[in-house]
């Protein structure tokens, strides 16, 4: 008996099936590629492959970008187009598909509520440096825990292309290592996908840092557009090991308090010149008694606390401040002066140079790599103002934190003393 044969169309490239093979082999795929190398195509073809392939019941795939509406607007044309032979339904509400009692759907990592409580046998995590590197950890490497069977493996799909060392090349190093993962790497130079000439007037245009990061996969030039990446990376690396706590130092906190967000809290202790960064939390969807069980818990009760101003705002069911709250559970509480935003990331700027990092808080300093311009891609040019992203929690408490640590520290408050001019 013949097997049925279906076209979809698609037509992959010496590259693309390395990536085909690299998932039938390994759970778990790390594709570093250069710009307009076809990857996101290879990918929703893997998706639409492995579903095919798959033999348990209501088999469910995803696609994961960065943001809802990059997904829809990077992919979804594509994952229409190559499922139409399947005669798919193709639902655009929900941006998914069905064929055959498969399931591919569309998310964006910005609402990871829609990804919590499912299962999915193969995932694909699309310009996974863009995205909270939380999603893996706490969402979608438990969601391919159920279905997983040594006969019919689940597995995920990482690609992207550099942005600085933050966590996909952490991504990257790990799949460089261990036996379960795989690493594929993508350069212009190597590839040929593109033509020479394209690539030498790209490289005019874009200068040598942007070009190597673009097209030949570099992790070491910074973020484009990042307010403190180039710092960050301009520190030796012993400024990133593990140093022992000292509680003789002085302590503090600083938060970024979110309202039905995500709230961070960095922890800092000063010694000398020294800004110690000893630990770092983030979470979403708690109440502030969860955050002052983690400082109870963690022993950071008599730090002192940096909150931003609006901390005292009154709320309309309760009548009290957040600050009123957190007083009554027992916390030293100091309101950062407020300043703009401007300002506060010049004081940050000043105030990295000092800074040792543990790497109890490397979810905080990826953040800090992250931290961005938000850029208009239809006029090719930079807003004056951050990018609200994953990573914006995370670098308004350390802003807090640089603003706080000014005007909190004993020389900068005034005496509680009356003075006259003496004649």
């Amino acid at each position: 008996m013949t097997e049925a044969v279906i076209e979809t169309g698609y037509k992959p490239r010496a590259e693309q099936r390395q990536i085909h093979d690299a998932v039938e082999s390994h759970r778990f795929v790390v594709v570093v590629a250069h710009r307009r190398m076809g990857k996101t195509v290879a990918a929703l073809n893997q998706l639409i492959h492995a579903s095919l392939q798959c033999d348990k019941p209501d088999p469910r795939f995803a696609y994961i970008a960065p943001t809802y509406g990059q997904a829809k607007r990077v992919a979804w044309d594509y994952l229409c187009n190559f499922t139409r032979p399947l005669k798919a339904e193709a639902n655009i509400s929900e941006l998914r598909v069905d064929f055959y009692g498969r399931r591919i759907q569309l998310y964006g990592s910005d609402n990871p509520d829609s990804l919590r409580g499912q299962y999915f046998d193969g995932v694909i995590l699309d310009e996974i440096g863009d995205q909270n590197p939380k999603i893996w950890n706490e969402i979608i490497r438990p969601a391919l825990t159920d279905r997983h069977t040594d006969q019919q493996p689940t597995w995920a799909l990482f690609l992207g292309t550099p942005k600085g060392a933050n966590h996909f090349k952490d991504f990257r190093d790990r799949a460089e290592k261990e036996p379960e993962w795989k690493l594929l790497e993508f350069r212009a130079s190597q590839t040929n996908i593109l033509a020479k000439e394209e690539l030498l007037a790209a490289k005019k245009e874009m200068g040598d840092d942007k070009y190597a990061q673009e097209f030949e996969c570099s992790f070491d030039s910074p973020v484009e557009g990042a307010y403190y990446a180039a710092t960050l990376n301009g520190l030796p690396a012993e400024r990133f090991k593990e140093f022992a706590r000292d509680d003789l130092c002085k302590t503090y906190t600083a938060w970024d308090l979110g309202v039905g967000d995500s709230t961070a809290i960095w922890v800092c202790q000063i010694a000398g010149q020294e800004r110690r960064l000893l630990d770092f939390v983030e979470n979403h969807g708690v109440g502030l008694d969860w955050y002052v069980n983690w400082i109870r818990n963690n022993e950071y009760t008599n730090a002192e606390h940096i909150l931003p101003h609006d901390v005292e705002v009154r709320e309309l069911g309760t009548g009290k401040s957040r600050k009123e709250a957190l007083q009554n559970l027992g916390l030293n509480i100091t309101v950062c002066p407020r300043m703009s935003v401007d300002d506060g990331i010049q004081a940050v700027r000043r105030f990295l140079p000092n800074c040792y990092f543990h790497p109890r808080v490397k979810q905080g300093t990826d953040a800090l790599r992250n931290y961005r311009r938000e850029y208009d891609e239809k006029r090719n040019v930079f807003y004056d103002k951050p990018l609200h992203d994953w990573s914006s929690h995370a670098s308004d408490a350390f802003r807090y934190l640089a603003v706080g640590l000014n005007t909190t520290s004993t020389w900068a408050k005034p005496l509680n003393v009356n003075t006259k001019w003496i004649v």
